[in-house]
């Protein structure tokens, strides 16, 4: 019976570890592919006129495959998203987990993880549709596709992303923590501010950052409200063209192993980086506050 049992557990840590490492595989290889298609278009341009170019015009003779203007314009996106998403997301968070009665909770935390599985074609038809004339004619500028109608659905889309994993974690806090502030005389609200977030710290980093992250490497979003403009903004109300955008709207018409598809799958290495070195920011944070927090409290 014993061994019966021994065998079993063996043979599910074998399917488990089988699963993780088909997982880890098919990863590796995917990256293997990117790379394998995208580097040789740095032995045509060179490293520093591909990134830090200005111009982007692949089917001109002779083309240019400045990305500059791209990364700027991602970049330019995702700030002024996490600008309008941390401050919602985290501070919704705050109030569900610790201001809202049970029975709000029980209603507005489900809606916040439905909002999360809303497909991003419906939330870009929505900016273009809806956002886009109201902001050209309210600002009175030549379009409403630009980096604020962008990021306005970016931050649409992380609000529930932030405030559900940071709720979770606020919610997590020990009681004992807040009771023990209440004692010594602290009022909820500096409760809230001097231990709960505090002790929470850690989650609501990782939230953040994954939440900034999938405003980093959406597509379908800023391929339909940004303007598809590539060159350097000067203004939030400007058109651009961020890094995923280009691919999903080109890669179609690039001929194959030519030039223009290297310079994309290049561009997608460039995407894959600041991706990864997000991922590695979460880690690294979660990991940092948490001994901080433990060693404050």
């Amino acid at each position: 019976m014993r061994f019966a049992q021994k065998q079993k557990e063996k043979s599910m840590h074998f399917i488990f570890f089988l699963v993780a490492a088909v997982s880890v595989a098919i990863l590796f290889m995917i990256t293997l592919f990117l790379f394998f298609e995208g580097i040789p278009i740095f032995g045509k341009v060179g490293l520093k006129k591909f990134l830090f170019g200005i111009y982007w015009y692949p089917t001109s003779e002779p083309a240019d495959f400045g990305i500059f203007p791209l990364i700027v314009g991602s970049f330019t996106i995702t700030i002024v998203s996490a600008l309008i998403s941390i401050p919602i997301g985290v501070m919704s968070a705050i109030y569900l987990a610790e201001i809202a009665s049970n029975r709000l909770r029980e209603i507005v935390k489900p809606v916040i993880e439905l909002m999360a599985s809303l497909p991003s074609v419906v939330i870009g038809f929505f900016g273009m549709v809806v956002i886009a004339p109201v902001l050209q004619e309210t600002f009175d500028i030549a379009t409403g596709l630009n980096i604020f109608n962008a990021a306005l659905m970016l931050a649409f889309m992380s609000v529930p992303t932030i405030c559900s994993i940071s709720e979770d974690a606020i919610y997590n806090v020990p009681v004992s923590l807040k009771e023990a502030s209440l004692a010594l005389g602290a009022t909820h609200l500096d409760t809230i501010f001097r231990v709960t977030i505090p002790a929470s710290i850690s989650g609501i980093s990782t939230a953040v950052i994954l939440g900034v992250s999938r405003a980093v490497g959406e597509t379908m979003v800023v391929l339909m409200v940004a303007g598809g403009a590539a060159m350097i903004p000067t203004s939030i109300f400007d058109p651009v063209r961020p890094l995923p955008a280009c691919i999903a709207a080109e890669m179609a018409e690039a001929p194959y192993r030519g030039d223009h598809y290297h310079a994309l799958f290049a561009i997608g290495i460039v995407l894959f980086i600041f991706t990864f070195i997000f991922n590695l920011a979460a880690d690294y944070i979660s990991h940092k506050y948490k001994q901080t927090g433990d060693a404050t409290l």
